[in-house]
């Protein structure tokens, strides 16, 4: 289905084309007419399926519906997300939806000064996108009001849910009116996510998009491999010439970092992405990545959520996640709109178990290729 078909104001279309999106994805299909209506919506869907654009786009639209950005323009729609990473991405796609547009937007999140957030808030915005400490923090400073908003989205809620920020969400609701359009994205159905979902949908229209599932166009392979050998076979697999753009993970922030240190010291062009690094060291890591001034960015869990760079080719658990949701977080991170990516799994032998919870969910076996790193290793 063409963009075309959607009877958006004119300087949406314009962004849209600038975006270069031509055919919505099967989420955008069922999504955006729902949210034009105004209702509530509880979205299922995996990675990589163009959930953002999905619900950014109707929100435009009803905004300039609503004649926002005109006059002393105050927030009318609230998205909450689980990391600065996140934020940054959405409020990077809103700007460029909205180019030709009236409507105002600004990101929010903590590791930087409030001061010129402060100062853009005064200024007024019609969309924030936020992370729930700052936010809360901003609300308790009384630099801004919720009262004039009038569509809330919840996106990666499952994520926010296993950061702890729960009870902020539950606080910030608190400063929203009642008569709102609410929407929550999440990638899993947690018991905790079922009862906030009943708490601040009004009768949801419930979209779901095969959201255990990993995007059918990535290859999926494991390798057995001691752990005190993954660093070597890291650095054979990068020797391959169609590593264009490779997503590393590891399961600690000290693993991240050291790991990229050892691949820079190696010759690679790698960056890490982790908890202890500053916001703009953050962003130069990501931007970096993003421009292909990094081949390799190794990160934590906590960025899988935030990080949306067309073109990765691969990714590589260097470390196994802890859970089958985990693992699809990551691997969505390639193969995005249909593009073809593959997954690597480094495994030791004890994690059998978790590999076969792996290829249940998958609906299929994942490829072996362990007697292939033997050969390299032995040519090596």
């Amino acid at each position: 289905m063409s963009f075309t078909q959607f009877d958006f104001h004119p300087g949406i279309h314009a962004g849209i084309r600038n975006a270069g999106y031509t055919n919505a994805t099967p989420i955008q299909k069922k999504t955006m007419p729902t949210i034009l209506e105004g209702k509530d919506v509880l979205g299922l869907a995996q990675t990589g399926t163009g959930k953002t654009a999905a619900f950014v786009l109707p929100i435009l639209q009803r905004l300039l519906n609503q004649q926002a950005g005109k006059t002393s323009a105050r927030t009318k729609a609230l998205i909450m997300v689980p990391t600065r990473e996140l934020a940054e991405q959405i409020y990077e796609n809103i700007k460029m939806l909205a180019a030709h547009t009236t409507i105002k937007s600004m990101a929010v999140y903590g590791g930087v000064k409030k001061t010129p957030q402060i100062k853009t808030l005064s200024s007024g915005v019609d969309i924030v996108v936020a992370c729930p400490g700052r936010l809360l923090d901003l609300l308790n400073d009384k630099a801004l009001t919720l009262k004039t908003v009038k569509t809330l989205v919840l996106d990666e809620a499952d994520r926010m849910l296993d950061m702890g920020f729960m009870p902020d969400i539950r606080r910030i609701i608190r400063h929203l009116p009642e008569n709102r359009q609410s929407l929550v994205f999440s990638a899993t159905m947690p018991t905790q996510i079922e009862h906030l979902v009943q708490a601040i949908l009004h009768q949801p229209v419930k979209i779901q998009i095969n959201h255990k599932l990993p995007s059918p166009s990535i290859r999926h392979s494991w390798i057995a491999v001691q752990k005190e050998e993954r660093t070597a076979l890291l650095k054979k697999l990068f020797s391959g010439k169609d590593m264009t753009s490779t997503l590393v993970f590891t399961r600690t922030k000290h693993k991240a970092k050291s790991l990229a240190c050892q691949l820079k010291k190696s010759g690679y062009s790698a960056a890490s992405l982790q908890g202890n690094l500053s916001q703009n060291q953050r962003r130069k890591a990501m931007d970096g990545f993003r421009n292909g001034s990094f081949k390799i960015l190794v990160a934590t869990d906590i960025a899988a959520r935030g990080i949306d760079v067309s073109g990765v080719s691969h990714v590589i658990n260097y470390d196994l996640p802890d859970t089958v949701e985990t693992y699809i977080h990551r691997t969505g991170r390639t193969g995005r709109a249909d593009q073809s990516g593959h997954a690597y799994t480094f495994a030791c032998p004890s994690d059998g178990k978790m590999i076969a919870m792996i290829e249940k969910n998958l609906g299929q076996k994942m490829k072996d290729q362990s007697q292939l790193f033997m050969e390299r290793s032995q040519q090596g």
